[in-house]
């Protein structure tokens, strides 16, 4: 089954530096996380939550591409998106 994202919530993890999202599987939630480094414009990193959220939001259809083509290749409880996954 193909993922969804019915919620568009997303937050900020101070800890992993990265903004968590959330898509579904079904019944399932499949979390998402996307290193802050990867909302990255030149010359110009994204330092604040308020920043790397509106980084997001910004790149929101891409990520989700990002997250669905991680998903279809390997299966596991925590998704790490970084910069690589972007391009």
């Amino acid at each position: 089954m193909a993922l969804s994202f019915p919620n568009r919530s997303r937050t900020f993890d101070e800890t992993r530096k990265a903004v968590r999202f959330l898509a579904h599987d079904g019944m399932f939630e499949v979390p998402f996380f996307i290193e802050s480094s990867a909302l990255v414009e030149i010359d110009y990193p994204r330092t604040t939550a308020a920043e790397c959220l509106i980084a997001f939001d910004a790149a929101r259809s891409a990520i989700q591409e990002a997250a669905q083509y991680r998903y279809s290749n390997e299966r596991r409880s925590v998704y790490l998106l970084t910069g690589d996954d972007l391009r």
